[in-house]
Parts: C-alpha cells; sequence; structure tokens
C-alpha cells in the first residue's frame, strides 16, 4: 500500500514524502523508530483501472544493466562532491524503469529521513543482493562510500559479463537443436506419412526402423497439436524436475562432469568466488562474512558446500587455504598455492583478483572456441539422425528395385 505522510524531524523540519508500507501503523512504527514524528499519514488510492500501469508493475523489473548503470554514476556523482540524496534525485529522473523509479523513491525517503543508503538497498532483497548490500554498509562505515560503490559497479560488470559469455557461446548449438527438433517434427507430420502410402501401395516388407518412423509419423500427422502439446509438456515437466530443490545437488554434479561445460563451470565458480571474496575483503568486509555473502553469489550446490565449510573451518582457526586444498577436484591446485602466498604475505585479496582475472581471461578464450569444438560434435550427431532417417526410409526402395529385377 502507498501513503503519503507528513513528519516533524528532530531538528523541527517538517517533511512531506511518499512511502509504501504494509499498513499505517507500520509505516508510523518505521517513521518513530528514526525520531520523526507523525503529524498525517494518508493512503493513496487510484480511483480507475490502468491496464497498462497493473500490466507494467507485474512485468518490470530491474535489470542487471541498470544496476551497474547506477553503481557507476552514484559513485561518480559522490566523488564529484553531490549528496547523496542529490545524486540519487539525479538518477531517479533518469531513469525510465517504473520499479526503478519507486526504487529510488523509497532510498531518497530512507535518507532523507536519517537512515542508510544499505538499509534502504536492504528493503529490496529480490533486487540488491547481500554483496550489494554489504559492500555498501562496509563503505559507509569506513567513510569510502563511493569506493565501495565503484567496486561493486565493477564486480556486477564482470559477473555479467562472463554469465553473458558462457550463455552467448550456448546459443549457436540450441538454435541448431532447436531447428532440427522442428524439421524432425514437420518431416513425421507430412513427409512420412506420404512415402508410408506409397510402400502400403507397392506391398514392400518393412524393416522395423522403418515402421518405427511410419508409426511417429501417422501419430503426428494425426495428432499433430495433441503431439506439440506432449511435447512442450514433456520438456517443461523435465526442467521443473531437474530445478526441483532436490533436484539441485545432482544437476549441479553432472555439469561439473560433462565435457567442455564441466571444466568451463568449474573455472566461472573459481573466477567468481575470488573475485566476490576479493571485494568483500577490499570494502573492509570481515573474512567469515565474505565467504557467507559469497556462498549466496555461486549457484552451484558442491561450491556452497565448500564455502560454508570453509567458513565453519576460519571460525575454528583454521588457514582459509585448507578447505580448497581439501576439495581440489572444484578448485584448482593454483588457486590454493596462491591463497596460501597471500595469507603468508598479507595480500589475500590481491591474490584473490589476480586468480579472479587469470579464469575470468581463461573462461573469455575458451568461450570465443565454444562454438569452433561443439561444430563437429553437432554435425556428428545431426548426421547420425539424419542418417538413420534415411536409411530406415530409404532400404524398402532398394527392395522394390530387387523385386523387379
Amino acid at each position: 500500500m502507498l501513503f503519503s505522510y507528513k513528519v516533524k524531524t528532530q531538528n523541527g523540519e517538517i517533511i512531506e514524502s511518499v512511502m509504501e508500507a504494509a499498513d499505517r501503523f507500520a509505516l508510523s512504527r518505521d517513521l518513530k523508530a528514526k525520531g520523526n514524528t507523525p503529524i498525517s499519514i494518508i493512503e493513496k488510492k487510484t480511483n480507475s483501472f490502468n491496464f497498462l500501469t497493473v500490466f507494467g508493475r507485474i512485468f518490470s523489473r530491474v535489470k542487471i544493466e541498470e544496476k551497474i548503470i547506477f553503481t557507476k554514476n552514484l559513485s561518480g556523482m559522490l566523488k564529484a562532491g553531490l549528496s547523496l540524496f542529490r545524486a540519487l534525485s539525479v538518477l531517479k529522473k533518469q531513469t525510465k524503469n517504473p520499479k526503478f523509479d519507486k526504487i529510488l523513491t523509497s532510498l531518497s525517503n530512507e535518507i532523507n529521513a536519517g537512515g542508510t543508503l544499505s538499509s534502504g538497498l536492504a528493503k529490496f532483497p529480490d533486487v540488491f543482493s547481500k554483496l550489494f548490500v554489504s559492500m555498501t554498509r562496509a563503505g559507509e562505515e569506513s567513510g569510502n562510500l563511493a569506493g565501495a560503490l565503484s567496486e561493486v559497479g565493477m564486480n556486477l560488470e564482470k559477473s555479467h559479463s562472463l554469465t553473458k559469455k558462457v550463455k552467448g557461446a550456448l546459443i549457436y548449438p540450441g538454435v541448431i537443436l532447436s531447428a532440427m527438433i522442428l524439421i524432425g517434427i514437420l518431416m513425421f507430420a507430412f513427409v512420412v506419412p506420404t512415402l508410408a502410402n506409397t510402400f502400403k501401395e507397392l506391398g514392400v516388407e518393412l524393416p522395423a526402423s522403418t515402421k518405427v518412423i511410419i508409426a511417429l509419423g501417422n501419430f503426428f500427422s494425426k495428432y499433430l497439436i495433441l503431439s506439440l502439446i506432449l511435447i512442450i509438456g514433456s520438456v517443461v515437466a523435465i526442467i521443473s524436475f531437474l530445478r526441483a530443490s532436490f533436484m539441485k545437488k545432482y544437476v549441479d554434479f553432472l555439469i561439473l562432469k560433462l565435457p567442455i561445460i564441466g571444466s568451463l563451470s568449474k573455472e566461472l565458480n573459481t573466477a567468481r568466488t575470488t573475485r566476490t571474496i576479493s571485494s568483500l575483503l577490499l570494502a573492509g568486509v570481515s573474512i567469515t562474512r565474505a565467504i557467507e555473502i559469497t556462498g549466496d553469489v555461486v549457484q552451484n550446490y558442491h561450491y556452497k558446500k565448500v564455502l560454508a565449510k570453509a567458513e565453519e573451518s576460519i571460525e575454528k582457526g583454521a588457514p582459509f587455504s585448507q578447505v580448497f586444498a581439501e576439495n581440489l577436484n572444484l578448485y584448482p591446485v593454483m588457486m590454493t598455492e596462491m591463497i596460501q602466498v597471500g595469507e603468508e604475505t598479507g595480500k589475500l585479496s590481491d591474490m584473490l583478483l589476480q586468480i579472479a582475472s587469470f579464469y575470468e581471461e581463461e573462461i573469455e578464450n575458451k568461450t570465443k572456441n565454444l562454438s569452433v569444438i561443439i561444430e563437429p560434435v553437432l554435425m556428428v550427431f545431426i548426421g547420425a539422425a539424419v542418417g538413420f532417417f534415411a536409411i530406415s526410409m530409404i532400404s524398402p526402395l532398394y527392395s522394390v528395385l530387387d523385386n523387379i529385377k
């Protein structure tokens, strides 16, 4: 619910603004907790139904690119000497995203009411991650908010760039396989039944593979819509099953064991782990808290498990590198060695940053050549499928020619 309110601050200043809250009592408690005295709280109601507004609220979201621009611009304006409140006001005028506009309004209200940027960001966990909030809070505590925001932006940009490159490399094989499946369905629905009628008229004895193809072709021809519904439903069901929480550790294990994709996944998780911890340490976050937040950043179940174990070990006094040395099937030997050197020299964050940069470069090189590596495998797979279909449909014709002779 959206409320317009008027409060009197501890300095005697009267402030009017708009804020969202569960109800007017919750808003009143929040305002009093910040040392303000509520004068009036009025719910804002809309009298007409606006389809575009409702549609925008449902489907609008804050993209990663917008968050990167937000951190960079906010950092730049703070470095230029603008106050945080004014910088947020400038960003609010620039944004065209209704959801982000609403978030910036909330952040401005938080600052205006005497709160901090990190406390304002924490109210939107679906938009700003723990990493984002923690690094911002560390910047506020150290007096270097602009530097912390710049580091957050760099971290988001690197993470987004890596993810984008991996996804981009997998688009080509995905398009080829999708096109192949579509063409196969059309051939089963329109070509195979015609050939089946020809074989029936000729009275040819059909091999088992041809009978299977003709049976599928007849089914697709008679029940094309039902077939498409069954295929789409099966794909959705399989994806939903694989995404289920109880399947996560098995799916993540399988991904790590896949050829090419497995090694790419390991390097991606290594780069994310090291860059995130390095950024948090540079921002002034404690090592245990940095590992805890990094556990939320990495997506793979087995890497999360290792980081949780690392956090426990460090709390018990064990060196940071110990857990990674015990999990060389996930993290490379080089990472363990460099972390040990970083611990000994007191330059752990610098070493972690070097590891991240190295594996980010490795991923970039591999993703450039990934389509070239996958292409021969796709050609073999497509050739085998087309060959099986061709042999199954052509072999009966040879039988007819033999009978004619």
